[in-house]
């Protein structure tokens, strides 16, 4: 059921998902979701849960065996190319909060931050510094792929030049940031 969710998620925006549409969709009455899912808030929750493990396969996959820019650069392409092929099971996850260490929500959400630091490694990043960097990283990341996926890039340029343009942006700073104290 939570996959038909995000798939009809990926269609309409997760703002217009309804138990209902849900309903309709897979062909039953809506009643029936309920036997699956808690209701509306529950499904949007394991639909967020979803999208985290999806984008985490994704970018910890893409970033096996590289270091520096191009491990930037292929978490980087990896979590767009997710973003873009599911702005409804991704805009899910936005505002969602964990319970607790042992929530699905959590679990999945530090395998995409791990993800994400790993690329971290190949940068001389000071410790204390690591979660301004992350922040960064996923402010870059989200930011463009969420635009993108709205269509918010509305001039000339080619999009995917400004994603590179961007990695390189990311990269310059990764490499010259110096601590400041």
């Amino acid at each position: 059921m939570v996959a038909a969710g995000a798939a009809l998620a990926d269609e309409v925006g997760i703002a217009h998902l309804t138990m209902g549409l849900l309903a309709e969709r897979v062909g039953v009455r809506t009643p029936s979701l309920y036997k699956h899912v808690g209701g509306q808030e529950d499904l949007n929750r394991r639909i967020a849960v979803l999208a985290i493990r999806e984008a985490a396969d994704a970018v910890g996959g893409a970033v096996q065996g590289y270091a520096g820019r191009d491990a930037l650069a292929a978490a980087a392409r990896a979590f767009r190319a997710f973003v873009l092929a599911h702005p409804g099971r991704y805009a899910a996850t936005v505002g969602q909060e964990p319970a607790d260490s042992d929530d699905p929500l959590a679990i999945q959400g530090a395998r995409l931050l791990n993800a994400f630091t790993a690329v971290l490694h190949g940068y001389d990043i000071p410790e204390a510094d690591v979660d301004h960097a992350l922040r960064a990283l996923r402010s870059l990341c989200h930011g463009f792929a969420t635009l993108q996926a709205a269509d918010g890039f509305q001039w000339s340029a080619d999009v995917d030049e400004s994603f590179e343009w961007l990695i390189a942006f990311a990269d310059r700073g990764l490499r010259s940031y110096v601590q400041t104290e």
